[in-house]
């Protein structure tokens, strides 16, 4: 089993792999685990086949961390691993720290975490544990490195995003009345504006659910 193998088998479910790294002996909830990969949804195929699995049919709420728990945890018995989630707790697992780990995500200037092919439209489906060493592509440099205009920092229409602190009640004020640049519809401004971000093909029906259930109470 290659890293190769894995990220076939990942694209044939509808994921990628976001990254991943080895895990020290000692590591907290991770015993016996080699080699941790966190995987993303395959952008922009992952919506409309949601949309066609049975969470996205039933009606049901939580349809994409159902699907996340059903795809990750089935494929990670296939191969005797184990299936993480950044959902489902409290208590909840470090994946941010963990993502960090990986040398592929990191903080952006706004402190959300920015993927070097997702860009801030980075979304974290859960992870495979798995108790063998898999070699693992070198990481690119840190994107936000080279990029020098940071228009994440500046899109935000009423500066919710300072990069010192997330203001999320004014986020949502500004969303819920007049959203002056589409967030709801479209997906976060901030988000949009990384040039990373850009060219990624998030569909916005997508972002739209994520803004959704971002208000909700």
């Amino acid at each position: 089993m290659t890293y190769d193998d894995l990220e076939q088998a990942a694209l044939a479910r509808q994921l990628t792999i976001l990254g991943g790294f080895h895990p020290d002996a000692d590591d907290p909830d991770l015993s016996n685990c080699k080699t941790l990969l966190l995987l993303g949804p395959n952008e922009p195929a992952f919506w409309p086949h949601l949309q066609s699995e049975p969470e996205g049919r039933d009606g049901l709420p939580d349809p994409v961390d159902r699907w996340s728990a059903r795809v990750i945890g089935g494929w990670a018995d296939e191969i005797q691993g184990t299936a993480l989630y950044p959902f489902g707790g409290p208590p909840h697992l470090p994946f941010f720290e963990w993502a960090t780990r990986t040398g592929r995500l990191h903080p952006s200037p706004i402190l959300f975490l920015v993927h070097d092919r997702a860009g801030l439209f980075v979304s974290i489906r859960g992870a495979l544990a798995l108790p063998v060493h898999i070699d693992l592509p070198t990481p690119p440099d840190a994107l936000c490195l080279t990029c020098t205009d940071q228009p994440c920092l500046s899109a935000c229409p009423v500066s919710a995003l300072s990069g010192r602190e997330y203001d999320v009640a004014r986020c949502k004020s500004h969303i819920t009345t007049e959203d002056s640049v589409a967030c709801m519809t479209s997906g976060c401004a901030a988000r949009r504006a990384c040039p990373v971000s850009r060219s990624f093909g998030r569909l916005p029906a997508q972002s739209a659910y994520h803004m959704q259930r971002f208000i909700a109470p």
